[in-house]
């Protein structure tokens, strides 16, 4: 009896060290790893970046971000390109209507505030080809010939009264200053972490994406997410260990600029519209241009006098489309504004008009969204517009996330949660900062899966490889999530515009952009253009755009939800 309960007592034993082991290896491992010791700051990052020697991922940079040369610095303000006496003419003759689905040309010729032609590009000019009274609207291309003068091209894809605005948003000398602070500067914000002792003690100090821009005289904290292996540093507080670390928010936006590079950035140089240098045209369809010319003339005469639209206002210009289906190549422009309702130039997006159109698109549907605040517009107007979508209070600071709403009756959940730092935010918990990759780790995926990504915005305070790193590792976490169900709706939203400054520039978030689309070109992803689609029309520029863009970029996603 004895022996009996020996062997008893040893197989329970033997039960509770198998368990204990499986826990180990099987128990999910916390994904952001607490590094206790803290370590020499000269150990982990150099004074400065050898672009040649970047890893695999990040080795393309300097080919992808080319921008033309800006010339050089100037020391003289007025030698820059101004808004004033920069002017743009058509390319060819003009004409008394031009043909539906036909092209418009110009050139603009940069000049500086002395009025002298310029010999050299790298201006950032955005040109709009605009139908105020049809709201209507389409980005125009800006080919930089690098000599001073631009070609602009417009396709004219509604018929009616059309006109150009070109607006020089930097000029080549502001670009040089974007140019070297964005990739000569570890970092132009920082950030504040927040530390408490299990006795209620408290200390703040900075955190930043590389322990130089913590400010810290000695050894710093470092926290690695283990999925994405990216690694957030803290200067190291006076007494508290580094894994006392329960709180992040935004810190201080850091001089980086000196007085005459501010004059370059200036608000009465930045985002100007330049003098208008062509008449508003009248766009006819094809089928129009048999009539005499005299005829023509006597039209346009009295469209113009009694301000009527042509009968043909209404017709556009979209050749049949495929369904809106991911992997399609976006074509450029990708879509036109008309009626204030977005077409899109590739697939044949949809409207969602009513309640029940966006209830039934989403019946079923689980979506997380992961990004910055301009995605969180997308969460908040499906939550306003659908009133069976009910929020559920998790508790959570709402700048940060983790936010849901849930409509029971059609089996639709909507997640939205920010990205993981760097995160300019109100204080927030750390343990609600989940990086992307890490969230697209744990996903099932599946066809009533739909994941959402817009990051972007907060990344332009930092030198291009810290974005580019950030991507490398969501690209592989999105890679592995559609290689395991390629059912799997991936949409990818692209950086709008809206910030004018050496912290946000439109100039940044084109950069943004180009990495974001060259991290998921190859892979079956659908990407919602929102730069584009905030900067079609002539509307105050923001970085949460007004409502019916937001309506705009939902109905586009939508249209990947329900392609037919």
């Amino acid at each position: 009896m004895g022996q009996f309960k020996s062997y008893k007592i040893l197989t329970v034993g033997l039960v509770v060290l198998v368990l204990v082991f499986c826990l180990m290896m099987y128990w999910p491992k916390p994904m952001i790893h607490w590094l206790a010791q803290p370590n020499p700051v000269s150990e982990y990052v150099s004074e400065s970046i050898d672009w040649d020697s970047l890893t695999h991922e990040l080795s393309n940079l300097t080919n992808l971000l080319y921008w033309p040369p800006t010339g050089g610095h100037r020391d003289h303000f007025l030698d820059s390109t101004s808004p004033k006496t920069s002017s743009y003419h058509l390319k060819g003759p003009a004409q008394a209507n031009y043909t539906l689905g036909s092209n418009l040309e110009a050139i603009l010729v940069a000049r500086d505030h002395w009025g002298r032609p310029k010999a050299h590009g790298g201006d950032l000019f955005q040109a709009q080809l605009l139908g105020p009274e049809l709201r209507a609207g389409v980005p125009g291309e800006v080919k930089d010939l690098e000599n001073g003068t631009y070609l602009l091209s417009f396709p004219l894809l509604w018929a009616g009264w059309a006109r150009v605005q070109v607006r020089l948003i930097h000029s080549s000398e502001a670009v040089g200053v974007l140019q070297r602070v964005w990739r000569g500067k570890r970092a132009t914000v920082d950030f504040r972490g927040y530390f408490q002792g299990t006795d209620g003690s408290q200390e703040t100090v900075i955190c930043n994406v590389d322990p130089q821009s913590t400010g810290a005289k000695g050894p710093t904290c470092q926290y690695k997410d283990v999925v994405s292996e990216e690694i957030w540093f803290c200067a190291q507080p006076p007494t508290l260990p580094c894994n006392a670390l329960v709180g992040h928010s935004s810190g201080s936006y850091l001089k980086v600029t000196t007085s005459h590079d501010e004059d370059l950035l200036a608000g009465n140089v930045t985002d100007q519209k330049l003098p208008s240098g062509i008449p508003p045209i009248l766009v006819v369809p094809a089928a129009r241009g048999n009539v005499s010319n005299l005829g023509q003339k006597l039209t346009q005469l009295v469209v113009s006098v009694l301000r009527l639209e042509p009968r043909e206002s209404n017709t556009i210009a979209l050749p049949s489309r495929p369904p809106c289906r991911p992997g399609h190549l976006s074509l450029k422009p990708s879509g036109f504004y008309h009626q204030d309702r977005w077409h899109s130039t590739f697939c044949s997006s949809r409207s969602f008009p009513t309640v029940d159109s966006i209830r039934n698109c989403l019946a079923g549907r689980i979506v997380y969204m992961m990004g910055d605040s301009t995605l969180r517009q997308w969460w908040e107007y499906l939550r306003d517009t659908v009133p069976s979508l009910k929020p559920v209070d998790l508790h959570a600071t709402y700048q940060v996330g983790p936010l849901m709403a849930v409509e029971t009756t059609r089996g639709t959940v909507l997640h939205w949660r920010a990205h993981s730092w760097p995160l300019r935010s109100l204080r927030t918990p750390v343990a609600s900062l989940h990086s992307v990759a890490r969230e697209l780790h744990g996903l099932a995926g599946g066809p009533y899966t739909v994941v959402v990504l817009g990051i972007g915005a907060h990344f332009t305070t930092f030198p291009p490889f810290i974005f580019a790193r950030r991507l490398a590792g969501i690209q592989a976490a999105v890679k592995a999530l559609l290689d395991r169900e390629p059912s799997t709706l991936v949409i990818i939203k692209l950086a709008n515009t809206g910030y004018k400054s050496v912290y946000g520039s439109d100039w940044l978030t084109l950069q943004v952009n180009r990495l974001l689309r060259a991290a998921f070109a190859g892979l079956r992803v659908a990407f919602v253009d929102a730069w584009e689609m905030t900067s079609s029309l002539d509307v105050p520029d923001s970085i949460h755009p007004r409502k019916f863009i937001v309506r705009n970029e939902v109905e586009l996603f939508l249209s990947f939800i329900c392609p037919t």
